[in-house]
């Protein structure tokens, strides 16, 4: 892959995805396979004014090995200097930007309970940690570069180094990387469109959203009152603008907590703790899943619902068009960055608190009363988008006004 192009990805990630300030420290995370890319991180960071660039390895190799052989109760906790180093780094405002880099099967086999019990205690632990994650008092994004076995299974039948190129081609369209190309005027418009587009849902004021489908998705979502819609770009806690998502294709907001009802259907497979899970049907009463199934792997999913009672709510609720530039690429990502940003989805567990207004000073008791799913330690996305989805907007005073119509915003 030709360096400029790798180079200008590594800026966008540093200047406009968590948009590094003078003086600030950048940590990242990243696994030990994407050295190359995060050796150019740190020289973009360093250009950009970086008081210093703090990185945090991992392996899923490693990983899977732990799961598979290690005792049995090291699950059930988190060593406290990892705990420690993400709450002071946090705690002083520094920017936190994860480069994924996955094999969808890395998990695969792994007893779910293990994955389960360590997300319980790992979340648990570094709870204050997330919580200025969730809240955005903190700038972070998230960004991809390819390994082998996940260009491989994009791109099956072919060679390994044919595939990464396929797939490095492919993650330069989705954040508009090219020769010659101006990649940071681009996002600032796209950005802009994004900023409008949930300004408009959220001067409705709708009550509820209406979803139907043909995979027999058939679910009514009301929304808190002072909800917010929200895409693009956010503020951190000092006003700055950064990109969660790189990609992004979505607004989103977050559903009330107990007012879900009906039937969700995925439309893609979920890449869930490095396991497959595909054709997911979760039925919702009064907010609550009581009912999860799905095709594939449905024992990791019930094991991630089962996290927690608040893991057993939708914390997430967005609206992306059946015509967004990566759904019409035609490619499968098995990668959430990739895929939510092709499709229309909802999350389960804790919800942004920012997705009401006023949210981000409240304590996670005034959220729950505000009707928003404010305590979980988990957060999954999941793909419900279809070429005939239709979602109805239901305003206060019992408005219908068309928001989907075949897939795609009817405004």
């Amino acid at each position: 892959m030709k360096e400029e192009l790798l180079r200008e990805y590594a800026r966008l990630a540093v200047r406009m995805g968590v948009n590094l300030q003078k003086g600030q420290k950048l940590v990242v995370r990243a696994g030990v396979d994407s050295a190359y890319f995060v050796r150019l991180v740190t020289e973009e960071a360093y250009a950009a004014g970086a008081r210093d660039v703090i990185v945090h390895w991992s392996d899923e190799k490693i990983a899977r090995e732990r799961y598979l052989h290690a005792e049995n109760d090291v699950f059930d906790e988190a060593y406290p200097w990892q705990v420690q180093m993400f709450d002071l780094l946090s705690a002083e405002g520094a920017a936190f930007l994860s480069v994924s880099s996955s094999d969808p099967a890395a998990f695969e086999g792994v007893d779910p309970d293990r994955i389960r019990r360590f997300s319980v205690a790992y979340g648990k632990a570094n709870e204050k940690f997330y919580a200025r994650l969730m809240a955005s008092r903190i700038p972070w994004s998230i960004v991809a570069i390819p390994c082998e076995a996940w260009a491989k299974k994009v791109f099956p039948g072919k060679s390994g180094e044919e595939a990464v190129k396929l797939l490095w081609e492919a993650i330069f369209r989705s954040v508009r990387i090219k020769d010659g190309g101006d990649a940071v005027g681009e996002w600032t418009a796209h950005c802009s469109r994004l900023t409008d587009q949930a300004k408009k849902l959220n001067d409705y004021k709708f009550a509820a959203l209406r979803y139907e489908n043909v995979l027999g998705t058939r679910l009514t979502v009301e929304l808190p009152e002072g909800y917010l819609f929200a895409g693009g770009s956010e503020k951190d806690g000092r006003g700055v603008d950064f990109i969660a998502n790189m990609p992004t294709e979505e607004v989103f907001s977050a559903p009330k907590r107990d007012g879900v009802n009906g039937v969700v259907c995925s439309s893609k497979p979920l890449v869930l703790n490095g396991n497959l899970v595909e054709g997911i049907r979760l039925t919702l009463k009064d907010g609550r899943i009581v009912e999860a199934k799905a095709e594939r792997g449905e024992e990791y999913l019930r094991a991630e619902i089962d996290i927690d009672e608040g893991a057993h709510y939708l914390g997430e609720v967005a609206l992306v068009p059946y015509h967004s530039p990566i759904s019409e690429s035609g490619i499968l990502f098995y990668d959430t960055l990739f895929d939510e940003n092709a499709s229309c989805h909802f999350a389960f567990g804790e919800a942004y608190p920012t997705c009401v207004e006023g949210g981000a000073e409240l304590s996670k008791e005034e959220l729950l009363a505000r009707g928003i799913n404010a305590e979980s330690n988990t957060h999954v996305d999941f793909m419900v988008g279809t070429s005939d989805l239709s979602i109805t907007g239901v305003t206060r005073d019992g408005k219908e006004i068309p928001v989907f119509v075949n897939g795609d915003f009817a405004f």
